[in-house]
């Protein structure tokens, strides 16, 4: 089983909601990219909601998300799990990485996405107990996960999801 280790987090400081995966796919983790399967829903959902082309550089949709307050990272720091699927996960290899230091050095944080139930899973059991005080309350939406896995919901239901959550919360930027 391979030991996958995820990215740094990408975040402005004028990051008003940190969206969550669990744990970078294969393709991600070849491309050193955040969301860089092609049928991932995550790039054409947040361009739209956020004003940007989908088309644009990486770096430039990275900083498209910062101007628009939203950071980006995942639940987990690493863990063992052979191909992409989180249900692959093993369990008592997880490592959770450091939204205390995070969180702190981002106050303007108000809520976390979760891309998806595992995300979510993974965030309240491993990480929200953990938090020091007002930190332990913040706000946590669980969004429909954006990967072509998760086929049970179209994209376009996914999307009005996504918009519905974090629509009310980006305003607040100015986006």
């Amino acid at each position: 089983m391979a030991n996958v280790s995820s990215f740094l987090p990408v975040a402005g400081q004028g990051a008003r909601v940190l969206i969550l995966g669990s744990m970078p796919g294969i393709a991600s983790l070849e491309a050193q990219r955040y969301y860089a399967h092609p049928r991932n829903a995550f790039w054409p959902i947040v361009a739209e909601l956020c004003g940007f082309a989908v088309g644009l550089p990486y770096e430039q949709r990275l900083q498209r998300l910062q101007d628009a307050g939203i950071a980006l990272w995942d639940v987990l720091a690493s863990c063992a799990r052979p191909g992409s699927l989180d249900s692959d996960i093993d369990p008592a290899s997880i490592r959770t990485n450091d939204f205390a230091t995070f969180l702190a050095a981002h106050p303007g944080i108000v809520a976390v996405g979760c891309n998806g139930g595992t995300a979510q899973r993974l965030f309240k059991q491993r990480v929200v107990r953990a938090l020091p005080g007002e930190l332990s309350q913040l706000r946590v939406l669980q969004l429909p996960s954006t990967s072509p896995a998760y086929a049970s919901m179209t994209m376009a239901a996914k999307r009005a999801v996504w918009w519905r959550e974090l629509r009310p919360l980006l305003a607040a930027t100015g986006q």
